[in-house]
């Protein structure tokens, strides 16, 4: 593993940064203007002793001014997925979709007993372990040298993999990435320690204000609800076959257009309520109108007030595809411990090809291996690189009114990868039973909006659309 800040690193620019944040925490609350705040904070000593003092009282936004950017490298998707789901990180990952990944690489862990002392035998387990990663890639290749295409073939790619990202997050952020990795149940994962770890030393140097949140932390390497739960029986559990609409708002279009008039005209519910019902309600043709002007607002404030929750089975091929969405709420199962490896997807180019036996042997040996290592007393939190990208969980996942649109113009195009956008077509199918104009304006921008950004990329869609519309403004 490799991580580096390839963000603001002399130590002038530094220097700024420490008086940005330090005339934040004293802005607040000094009188005068926001450049007698710079102008007051101007010396790093000074500025770096006053930001101590305000974040050491809790007020942490005044770190948020401070922006650090790191390259990682040779980290596996368990490390991307770990800070993807730090909603307020920014990300840029290689695309397994497009890149070649048979030759990338893979993390080889020690591998410790459930006390976490390396086993005697680690160096012998390590020799077996690399040979079977190795053969993982072989398959990958294979798939990929028979005509199988890269996002499909990566499927069988394991979670040691190794993969590249550029990632940005202010310092509060960092903080708090900091502390789950090093001090929270995460730290228990080795590679996920390791990363914290090399955070921390490089903000020492880039922010050294942040020693003062972090230190004060205790470790807390376990999960209090596991152990609220840990003397009930683990039931088994089955892979949903298609998303289920858990829980939504109730009448979803009247809530949308209620609520913007209330926002439009400043009134009370019962108010909005009365003008709907005798001026809106069962005209189809305004009802139509109110809810695409609804849509082509460009904060799309109204589309926030509804809910919509589902639970559904996904790959973790695609896990990130989803959790990179930040206005939803994800709840996946956890790493550790490991996940039925019994249930995997095939994508349908691989079902349908005379390869789908080898297919199905990679991850029925796959569980065999498994079992083999678990056997020599492994714990739990080493053998998380066994789980391969084709290997499936239940998630829960929450969406505002905004953020379905959001998955839903981008996952429901025809280049989005077919997995995603067979889920997301589906749940957009769910929520068309509930709702009429709001599933309605659901969809990719040359459904709803008849334009197309994909450019020389585009599949073409878009012209028949126009074609069609243009035939029937003749008619």
């Amino acid at each position: 593993m490799k991580v580096k800040l390839i963000g603001i690193t002399d130590k002038k620019s530094i220097e700024k940064q420490l008086n940005i944040c330090a005339a934040a925490g004293k802005l607040s609350r000094m009188p005068g203007s926001v450049f007698d705040a710079l102008e007051a904070m101007k010396d790093p000593d000074k500025a770096l002793k006053f930001i101590n003092r305000v974040i050491g009282m809790g007020h942490t936004s005044t770190i948020d001014h401070d922006y650090m950017v790191f390259a990682l490298s040779e980290v596996t998707p368990l490390v991307e997925q770990t800070i993807i789901a730090e909603r307020f990180s920014s990300f840029t990952i290689k695309s397994r979709r497009e890149v070649d990944f048979s030759n990338v690489g893979f993390y080889v862990p020690d591998f410790h007993d459930k006390e976490g002392n390396i086993l005697k035998n680690n160096q012998e387990l390590q020799k077996k372990y690399k040979k079977y990663m190795q053969s993982l890639f072989q398959s990958y290749s294979k798939f990929e040298s028979s005509g199988i295409n890269k996002e499909d073939a990566r499927f069988v790619l394991p979670y040691s993999y190794h993969g590249e990202i550029i990632m940005g997050l202010d310092a509060t952020a960092l903080a708090r990435m900091i502390i789950k990795l090093t001090k929270g149940k995460s730290s228990n994962i080795t590679e996920l320690k390791e990363l914290g770890n090399k955070l921390y030393d490089i903000a020492l140097k880039r922010a050294p204000y942040l020693k003062t949140i972090i230190d004060k932390e205790e470790v807390k390497n376990y999960s209090e609800v596991e152990k609220v739960l840990e003397n009930i029986a683990k039931p088994a559990y089955t892979l949903l076959e298609k998303p289920l609409l858990l829980n939504y708002t109730k009448d979803i279009d009247k809530t949308l257009f209620v609520n913007a008039l209330q926002r439009i005209y400043s009134l009370n519910n019962k108010e909005a309520l009365n003008v709907y019902e005798n001026s809106i309600a069962g005209n189809k043709e305004l009802e139509t109108k109110l809810m695409k002007a609804i849509f082509n607002d460009i904060d799309h404030e109204d589309l926030k007030q509804i809910n919509l929750r589902f639970q559904l089975s996904i790959p973790f091929a695609i896990l990130t595809h989803y959790t990179r969405h930040r206005r939803l709420a994800l709840t996946i199962p956890e790493f550790v411990p490991n996940v039925n490896l019994s249930y995997y997807v095939t994508p349908p180019s691989i079902k349908n090809s005379s390869l789908a036996s080898f297919y199905h042997d990679i991850f029925k040996n796959n569980q065999k291996m498994y079992l083999e290592f678990k056997k020599e007393g492994i714990r739990d939190e080493d053998l998380v690189y066994f789980t391969l990208s084709g290997n499936a969980v239940n998630v829960t996942i929450n969406f505002d009114g905004e953020a379905f649109r959001w998955i839903c113009r981008l996952r429901e195009c025809t280049k989005a990868q077919w997995c995603i956008r067979e889920a997301v077509t589906k749940m957009h199918g769910e929520v068309s039973k509930v709702s009429t104009y709001y599933a309605q304006n659901l969809g990719p921008d040359c459904v709803t909006r008849h334009i197309c950004s994909e450019g020389k990329e585009s599949c073409g869609r878009i012209l028949t659309i126009l074609e069609s519309l243009k035939e029937k403004s003749h008619e």
